[in-house]
């Protein structure tokens, strides 16, 4: 495939999460455009299973095989284990010309290793995120690091995830820099009429939360969840929106915590169409998403981070987000801040969004096609700087 000779690539799309369905959503609409340049098959590990399938629902999509391995409070070893011994029939069967995959859920790199067994090429979207801290997030530093070692095509989303790859000594010709697919997707969701939420007073200024990350399991969203409770005691004319995430070891702390307070929603996860319309209505986000850094940007919306660091540094060098950890201090310090003063709101609501101009799709086509030896020309990159309308 690498000579041109073929005119059309098979793809082979390995995905288990809902934050891999929603960057992908875009990619695999793009490269199933009538030009017919590519066969392009989705295969779900099921690491995650209803919200997986809503994700996908969304962009009008579906799995072509579904894995189906979720189970109960599973385990990092079962994810893995399992991902690897249902992807390795169906890669030798299949032999695609290329497998894509994003970011780096456990599947991620069970998916990766799977296709390196049989000698397929791994593009890898999302590549060269870096804390370079190994057990923070975990297991995702690592899953992304080991992918990269793996992957043979690196689709990085800005000039500073391009420049970690080059620091790792990946070559320079194997990296293209496309923007984050999250903000095509978000901004074609926002452009949808917007479905029913969840009620909230009129007037208030809506406050929406989501975290989950393993590292903030126990104590740490336990301090999460008290200060919550802190923030709408002390801010009348706020609500908060809490879509907690179905994990046992994180819906039983939240609710203990917080069922029953005033002004606080707890909610069932929403799909995603709901949940950009939820960040389209909020003032404020507090989360530990990654995906939500490159998203709220995009719709104006400041981010305070759940976290100590964060693999995304150009959201705080752009003033988008703003890392505030577990502290309860720290955090209704910031919140307090941004519902007191327009000013230090304005600036981080109308910062300039780094990491993606809703074109990331088509350059991702472009670099697949010009890796494969279907396009001659290299294609142009996103250069990292995104200036809005008012500008």
């Amino acid at each position: 495939m690498r000579n041109g000779k073929s005119k059309t690539a098979n793809i082979m799309v390995i995905l288990g999460t809902r934050p891999e369905a929603t960057k992908l959503a875009p990619v695999i609409l793009e490269l199933r455009r009538p030009a017919k340049q590519f066969n392009v098959k989705i295969i779900a590990t099921g690491q995650h299973r209803e919200m997986l399938s809503q994700a996908l629902g969304v962009f009008g999509l579906k799995p072509d095989i579904n894995c189906d391995i979720m189970r109960r409070e599973q385990s990092l070893e079962h994810i893995t284990s399992a991902a690897l011994s249902r992807l390795d029939p169906i890669l030798g069967c299949e032999r695609p010309d290329l497998v894509l995959v994003e970011g780096d859920a456990t599947t991620v790199l069970a998916a990766a290793l799977a296709a390196f067994y049989h000698h397929v090429a791994v593009a890898h979207l999302e590549a060269g995120l870096r804390t370079e801290e190994r057990y923070n997030p975990f297991p995702e530093e690592m899953n992304r690091r080991l992918t990269s070692v793996l992957a043979s095509l690196h689709l990085a989303p800005t000039p500073g995830a391009k420049n970690n790859l080059l620091k790792e000594g990946h070559v320079e010709g194997s990296i293209y820099v496309t923007g984050n697919t999250a903000v095509d997707a978000v901004l074609w969701c926002a452009s949808q009429p917007p479905p029913d939420l969840p009620k909230t007073s009129h007037g208030a200024k809506v406050i929406l939360v989501t975290t989950h990350r393993r590292e903030s399991w126990g104590e740490p969203l336990k301090r999460i969840c008290e200060t919550l409770a802190e923030i709408a005691r002390r801010f009348s004319d706020t609500e908060i929106v809490f879509p907690v995430h179905p994990n046992p070891k994180v819906k039983g702390i939240v609710k203990e915590v917080l069922k029953g307070r005033q002004r606080i929603h707890l909610v069932k996860p929403m799909d995603y169409m709901s949940f950009v319309h939820m960040m389209k209505k909020s003032y404020i986000i507090l989360s530990d998403s990654g995906g939500i850094q490159e998203e709220a940007p995009s719709l104006d919306k400041p981010v305070l981070v759940l976290r100590e660091n964060t693999e995304r540094p150009e959201g705080l060098v752009a003033g988008t987000s703003k890392l505030v950890g577990t502290n309860t201090a720290k955090i209704v310090s910031e919140v307090r801040r941004l519902l007191c003063d327009e000013k230090a709101y304005a600036s981080m609501a109308r910062a300039r969004n780094p990491f993606g101009d809703g074109r990331a799709a088509k350059r991702v086509r472009e670099a697949i096609l010009h890796y494969l030896g279907m396009r001659k020309r290299r294609p142009m990159e996103f250069k990292g700087v995104v200036r809005r309308k008012s500008d």
